[in-house]
């Protein structure tokens, strides 16, 4: 037992500083005790950038709680009332609006982007090219027959196009009828009941159209390809007058760019270092995709998985927090 004696440490203030052995000396000692509150919302690869980001959070000494979130509304509520500290995604394609609200109540901040580019949009594989021979051209879906290769019996003769989650948007309802597509809608309840329908139906090489993003391990398990819809622009969902259909807003595809990360403003005054890791914090979408499989193909937990990417890279986030 050490005692506290001129110039001599106590056992516990011994142990403490042995913990922080290796680490930044700017990251020693967490500027606040108060979780820092990561946001979880419903879909692999997010959770697994949170318990990433929180595990290196944990490793230097803070305090990180994950509580679940409604994707877009996150952006002007819990973002902005401090109820959340840190989103880690928060994609162009669909949140863009919600990304410009969120900045002009000037109680968010934009840490930079994660890393990978964002790509969503329509998708089927490849064997149903055969039936719809026009695609990937989005005109090919106009043909009856085509939306009929498409259906099912819900649906017939009308073809079924499965989009994601209704929290996520995306404007497939109005898609389909600023371009007079022959589709029906049905909307997925969940992340993972959308991609065990495409298994399940790429299994029986059985009809499926489905929102399909980027970075993600599917287009890379799944041979297809993307409908190519009119290329996006702004006003395309602002200005009817815009597009192919003079009557109609979002007459074009899905937009596409970069992943976001936010924060709420007081992050970076009640916990610096912290807001220096979140900023600094990226990962390659090869890398990203790659954990994601181990998720939802593998069966692992969200919670092994990251842990074990902020085991193999301490090196890596150690310079970020220097």
């Amino acid at each position: 037992m050490y005692r506290s004696v001129k110039g001599v440490l106590t056992g516990g203030a011994c142990a403490a500083l042995l913990s922080l052995a290796g680490l930044p000396q700017a990251m020693a000692a967490p500027e606040s005790n108060d979780p820092i509150k990561i946001a979880l919302f419903d879909w692999t690869s997010v959770n697994l950038n949170a318990k990433i980001l929180g595990g290196i959070l944990t490793k230097l000494g803070y305090n990180v709680e994950y509580p679940t979130a409604d994707y877009l509304s996150s952006l002007t509520t819990g973002l902005t009332n401090g109820d959340i500290d840190i989103g880690v995604e928060f994609w162009d394609t669909t949140a863009a609006e919600a990304m410009k609200a969120s900045d002009a109540t000037g109680q968010t901040e934009r840490l930079g982007t994660l890393g990978p580019k964002a790509k969503e949009e329509w998708w089927y594989p490849l064997y149903m090219k055969e039936k719809c021979p026009g695609l990937p051209d989005w005109k090919a879906l106009k043909d009856p027959k085509c939306a009929e290769a498409f259906s099912t019996p819900d649906t017939a003769p009308k073809g079924r196009y499965l989009g994601g989650p209704v929290t996520w948007e995306g404007f497939d309802d109005e898609r389909v009828e600023a371009l007079g597509l022959p589709f029906t809608v049905v909307h997925a309840g969940t992340d993972g009941a959308m991609f065990a329908e495409l298994d399940s139906a790429y299994q029986r090489k059985a009809p499926i159209l489905l929102w399909i993003y980027s970075p993600h391990w599917a287009p890379a398990k799944y041979q297809g390809e993307w409908v190519q819809f009119p290329e996006y622009e702004p006003a395309c969902y602002t200005d009817p007058k815009w597009g192919v259909n003079p009557d109609k807003k979002y007459d074009c595809g899905k937009p596409h760019g970069e992943i976001w990360k936010y924060s709420w403003k007081g992050l970076k005054d009640k916990w610096p270092g912290a807001y220096k890791i979140a900023k600094a914090y990226t990962i390659d979408v090869n890398e990203l995709n790659k954990l994601s499989g181990q998720v939802d193909l593998d069966g692992k937990s969200i919670d092994d998985v990251a842990a074990q990417w902020v085991n193999a890279n301490e090196a890596k986030w150690k310079e970020w927090a220097k």
